[in-house]
């Protein structure tokens, strides 16, 4: 899966939102994040081209959601609640994409996933985002 940069299809959990993502480099982006909100929601995420969110179905659904200074907008169905992807904050000109939405897709695919450090993000401190640490996926055999 690594590396893969074809376009991938997703959606919500009730099938009222699709899209279609085009990732800007496969999987090797995976990520989470500290960020007071990124914490509480927990979804594992890869980055898209710009421009590389496409809606296929149920615009009329999504909604989305601000805080802090308001530049992230954070996408999910009105419907079942999921969340699909947001714009980032540090780049809003590109998308996080929720990996759980992508079809075939799931975040324990991933064993190690790096933490990014969004409580010191660099928009509030002029300083690049460091890591804050890594989680780890390890099967039950």
């Amino acid at each position: 899966m690594a590396g893969d940069t074809k376009v991938w299809t997703g959606g919500c959990h009730c099938g009222a939102v699709r899209f279609e993502a085009r990732l800007s480099d496969g999987f090797n982006s995976v990520r989470r994040c500290t960020c007071s909100y990124c914490r509480m929601r927990g979804a594992v995420v890869v980055m898209a081209e710009k421009g590389g969110i496409t809606l296929t179905q149920g615009e009329d659904a999504l909604t989305t959601y601000r805080f802090h200074t308001g530049t992230a907008r954070h996408y999910f169905c009105s419907r079942c609640g999921i969340y699909t992807h947001h714009q980032r904050r540090s780049d809003p000109t590109s998308h996080a994409v929720n990996v759980a939405c992508l079809d075939g897709v799931s975040p324990f695919d991933f064993l190690d996933v790096p933490v990014v450090d969004g409580v010191n993000h660099t928009s509030d401190t002029g300083k690049p985002s460091g890591l804050a640490g890594a989680l780890r996926f390890i099967p039950v055999e």
